[in-house]
């Protein structure tokens, strides 16, 4: 089912949370809308699900313009972050929960194939009779996934899922959550404020600012071709040193330190990755001082301040002896430049 936003507009009040989004989700495509809190991510989900109205603009699934169908109708499968389960029903209850208040009739024999079926899905066999409180946080989640796949849905909806998980069951159900859609096929749109879950999870990431698109594209492609400084900075950890643009070539404290392609003379901005940076005694490079060594498992995190006064970190192996005082140069492998004003 394709999913296609035509300059949706949404209101709260005075406050407009989504500017003219336009979007078109392929069918069968994993999306990611990934920004900071307040960039209007939830509330397009939560339009696309009917569970928001637009004040502006059309959502259509499909060749259906299905702005104003009510949420029971969309054929949409929620997953919200703190699962929702009903506390008092079982997990198979839970699951089967939406297929017994569905249009869609069943009898309770198809129900119960259909929460089998369901659990042997995410995983969960055997555990059916079981309590909410009585499963992990990252067993609840694949409940309400599961139930949220029971009533067929055409497009899945997905708002921040492994939020409330700590860090290594959230990459474990990240895994498990792309393979599931590999296997089953259905459009589905996710929020995240998480960079590496975006990356790791969709076909395409779409970054969010103050309601409105600011760059979408592959992770490859938005990783390495950040379009403004927010999106640079958003996607990671990231070095800036004021300079300037002369004649194609981007200076800091008087030494040519990236190309700068497409960047008209004048002051800049200059990114780089701590991967993109680079430590030497002699130079050539901006002369910087060691502040801090931090010693983690295979590598050196070193916190330097460079002649401009600026702050910069980067790793280096965790054989190689840098200390706290050490005077240098810092050089860029690699950055990013933009123009200043």
């Amino acid at each position: 089912m394709e999913i296609r936003l035509d300059n949706v507009v949404k209101t709260f009040d005075t406050f407009r949370a989504v500017h003219g989004v336009s979007l078109t989700v392929q069918s069968g495509e994993l999306i990611a809308l990934l920004g900071p809190s307040g960039s209007g991510k939830t509330t397009i989900l939560r339009m696309v699900a009917g569970l928001e109205y637009a004040d502006g603009g059309h959502i259509y699934f499909g060749d259906q313009d299905a702005t104003d169908i009510p949420v029971r109708d969309r054929g949409v499968g929620f997953v919200f972050q703190h699962y929702a389960l009903f506390p008092h029903m079982t997990v198979g209850e839970n699951i089967g929960f939406g297929m017994s208040v569905s249009k869609v009739k069943r009898s309770k024999a198809e129900i119960v194939a259909r929460v089998n079926q369901l659990l042997k899905l995410v995983r969960l066999e055997g555990l059916g009779d079981r309590f909410p409180a009585q499963i992990s946080g990252g067993q609840r989640q694949r409940v309400a996934l599961a139930r949220a796949l029971s009533v067929d849905p055409k497009v899945l909806l997905l708002d921040e899922p492994f939020g409330a998980l700590d860090a290594n069951v959230r990459h474990d159900l990240r895994r498990w959550l792309r393979e599931i859609h590999d296997e089953l096929g259905i459009t589905t749109i996710f929020v995240t404020h998480d960079q590496e879950e975006a990356l790791d999870l969709a076909d395409r990431v779409v970054i969010l600012k103050d309601g409105k698109i600011v760059q979408q594209g592959t992770p490859q492609e938005v990783c390495r071709d950040p379009k403004n400084a927010f999106v640079l900075k958003f996607l990671g950890d990231a070095n800036r040193l004021t300079g300037e643009v002369r004649d194609r070539q981007a200076h800091v404290a008087g030494v040519a330190v990236a190309a700068a392609e497409g960047v008209a003379d004048g002051p800049a901005e200059i990114y780089a990755r701590p991967r993109d940076l680079d430590w030497s005694a002699a130079g050539p490079g901006v002369p910087a001082s060691v502040a801090r060594v931090l010693d983690r498992p295979g590598e050196r995190r070193v916190i330097a301040t460079a002649s401009t006064g600026e702050p910069l970190e980067f790793d280096v192996d965790a054989e190689r002896d840098i200390f706290a005082g050490e005077q240098g140069f810092v050089t860029l492998r690699r950055a990013k430049v933009f123009a200043l004003g």
